[in-house]
């Protein structure tokens, strides 16, 4: 059963009828936002429906597109929510509104665990309009497969200098000299909500954190690196790999428990 709700109503079925010149079919041409719905609550502070509904009018006014009927998307929340845990709401130019639904992945508990393998994309793998979510996630799509014969599950966006910026789906975070570190948004990454959420969090909690460019000298310092998005919170990176080599980082360095100790048990 596939469940989802466009433009005012809940649908159960496997597809969805598009014109065939819709600019959203044919280049991307939407805005979307991804958010974990916690204890079945909008309201949650983890949820941060808020945040999600902020960072999709930012983006519409932006762009100069049309506002959705608010309290229709809410209502196509609620409703999709009741079905899973995992949603993706979707807003066209023209002011329509798509909200689909999937479960967490399955062995999230062992990769938050374990950490992950990466690749280094090359610079030509770059997100379209890196300060919104577009509909348009090729580079990201390929950047994961850019190393022939490598299989990772996650990769690393780089600028022209070879600078890291963020992964395929999240904030990077690094652990060394006493500090956590995460790329500025100067560099051009996507202002991440939970990144957002946790930066505000580690301060409250007197632990430093330095916003400064991740250059080839910087990341082979760290101890330990994870990334981080609203659905799978905090994942630990073990491996990078890159065209010159691999680096190594500790998926269980004890700092690692930091960041993890803002999500509730």
């Amino acid at each position: 059963m596939t469940i989802y709700w466009y433009q005012g109503q809940l649908i159960e079925s496997p597809t969805i009828e598009l014109d065939i010149y819709d600019p959203g079919f044919l280049y991307g041409a939407t805005v979307f936002t991804t958010l974990r719905v916690y204890h079945s609550s909008l309201d949650h502070s983890l949820t941060n429906w808020t945040a999600h509904c902020d960072r999709l009018q930012s983006s519409l006014q932006a762009f100069n597109w049309v506002q959705p009927d608010w309290l229709n998307v809410r209502q196509g929340v609620e409703m999709v929510a009741k079905y899973y845990p995992v949603l993706r709401i979707t807003l066209f130019g023209d002011g329509r509104e798509l909200i689909i639904g999937r479960n967490l992945p399955p062995d999230l508990a062992a990769l938050q665990q374990h950490g992950v393998t990466t690749v280094v994309a090359s610079p030509e793998f770059t997100r379209s309009l890196p300060n919104h979510k577009t509909g348009n996630y090729l580079s990201p799509l390929l950047a994961k497969s850019s190393i022939p014969g490598i299989t990772a599950q996650e990769g690393i966006l780089v600028d022209g200098e070879g600078n890291w910026l963020e992964t395929c789906t999240g904030n990077l975070w690094g652990w060394r000299d006493g500090y956590w570190w995460t790329p500025p948004l100067e560099v051009g990454i996507l202002p991440g909500i939970m990144r957002s959420q946790m930066i505000k969090w580690l301060e409250t909690e007197q632990i430093k954190v330095k916003q400064e460019a991740w250059t080839k000298e910087l990341v082979t310092g760290f101890e330990a690196i994870a990334y981080s998005n609203s659905v799978v919170e905090i994942i630990p990176i073990h491996t990078v790999h890159q065209p010159t080599g691999s680096l190594r980082y500790n998926p269980y360095h004890p700092t690692l428990s930091q960041l993890r100790n803002f999500f509730p048990a």
